[in-house]
């Protein structure tokens, strides 16, 4: 039976949150009810372009029918075995996935920043066993602005104050460098005890930083030289996000640990996974890793699911096309108020110039007036990331949405 959505004003759900939530997030002031595609509707009926894609967890549009359809399907079967017991699926997506990204084994978890403490864990485990690097000493280079997750770990080697500050004491076996540096790259290196070099191949949180043409390929090169992991986090920039399949492959970079979350789900559950060879994976052995939920039979069913549907319309080469076009159009704008255009594929961002620090968050509320939803980062930087199933005329209508919402900064 289906029931009916009673709408409350918006102020009603606020004072909720407000009341009863952590106050770990400062979210735009717009309570939402519903997804389609590129759209987004509030509870009080407004529609929305989304321009955030759930941080590129929903780069086939929200609630794809034939991903829907395969999670109903798969909810009223079998949803939770625990690894204690194989499943049918387990064995189905292992295959489907390594066939597709080529490598030999997957490791299934949840959460992005699981995946990332998992190919962490791997990296270590490989060093001790296979590089014979004295225990407790292996290293892990990471890049000044990296965003890889809030868990312990993870946060100790983050440069955002307000990710680390206070959350001590940190974890050690870490190296920092600056980012898009192949000099400070080749520097570190030479340290006999870094087991990996885990890097994004563009910075999303931090604004959608696109390093140099040449910048992945060459550092792979340097890693493979020193017999070091070359670790890519594609959780935000992977699965089509950027014209490819992944972001390294415009580089033709073939990572040894391969790290994807968000879209491989196409936003209905949390899925995340860590991609190996052999000589990497089989590190770790039984009791050493896992997640009661990792490799669920229903997060296997729908993330075949996503990934098809990435194939099947071919997301990737919109992503490419409609990318290339946005950037041309924000650029032909010629905003004062707009410092830089970035990006690659539907993964962009503008800087914004003006004197009022606040300028990026009072342009996001006069684009959720407008009917456009995005959200700064890192103070002046704006995100612009739709679904990658938008089309040119969508594109054309959210960049006048734009130019109308930057003439309020005036």
């Amino acid at each position: 039976m289906q029931t009916t959505h009673v709408a409350r004003d918006t102020k009603y759900y606020l004072d909720l949150e407000e009341r009863y939530g952590a106050h770990n997030y400062h979210p735009l002031p717009v309570v939402l009810h519903r997804g389609e595609g590129v759209y987004l509707w509030d509870v009080e009926g407004n529609r929305y372009y989304d321009f955030l894609s759930g941080y590129s967890a929903v780069n086939q549009g929200h609630c794809h029918p034939k991903i829907a359809e395969a999670l109903v399907a798969q909810a009223s079967t079998l949803t939770l075995t625990s690894r204690a017991f194989h499943s049918d699926l387990l064995g189905e997506y292992a295959q489907y996935m390594t066939s597709l990204f080529g490598y030999d084994k997957l490791l299934p978890m949840n959460a992005g920043a699981e995946a990332v403490e998992t190919a962490i864990k791997l990296a270590r485990k490989w060093a001790y066993e296979v590089k014979n690097i004295a225990e407790n000493e292996a290293k892990i280079i990471v890049c000044e602005g990296n965003f890889h997750g809030r868990t312990s770990t993870i946060i100790s080697f983050s440069t955002d104050p307000s990710a680390k500050n206070h959350f001590g004491p940190y974890t050690p076996g870490f190296i920092t460098i600056p980012y898009n540096d192949l000099d400070a790259l080749k520097a570190a290196l030479k340290d006999p005890t870094v087991a990996g070099f885990l890097v994004e191949p563009i910075q999303g949180e931090a604004g959608v930083v696109v390093p140099d043409d040449g910048y992945l390929h060459t550092a792979f090169t340097l890693c493979r030289q020193a017999n070091v992991l070359f670790i890519a986090d594609e959780i935000q920039t992977g699965l089509g996000r950027t014209g490819k399949m992944l972001a390294c492959d415009h580089e033709d970079v073939r990572p040894d640990l391969l790290i994807l979350g968000k879209a491989l789900s196409g936003g209905f559950l949390p899925v995340s996974a860590v991609l190996a060879d052999d000589a990497v994976m089989l590190t770790i052995r039984p009791g050493e890793h896992g997640s009661t939920y990792g490799g669920n039979p229903l997060a296997c069913k729908v993330a075949i699911a996503s990934l098809q549907v990435i194939q099947d319309e071919d997301l990737a080469r919109n992503a490419a096309e409609l990318g290339s076009y946005f950037r041309e159009k924000l650029t032909a704008l010629r905003s004062p108020f707009i410092q830089a255009v970035r990006g690659k594929g539907l993964l962009n961002a503008i800087v914004i110039a003006h004197a009022n620090k606040e300028a990026a968050w009072d342009l996001c509320l006069a684009l959720k007036e407008n009917g456009l939803l995005a959200k700064p980062t890192h103070g002046d930087k704006i995100r612009l990331a739709p679904p990658l199933v938008i089309t040119r005329e969508q594109v054309d209508d959210c960049i006048a949405i734009l130019e109308k919402s930057l003439a309020a900064l005036a």
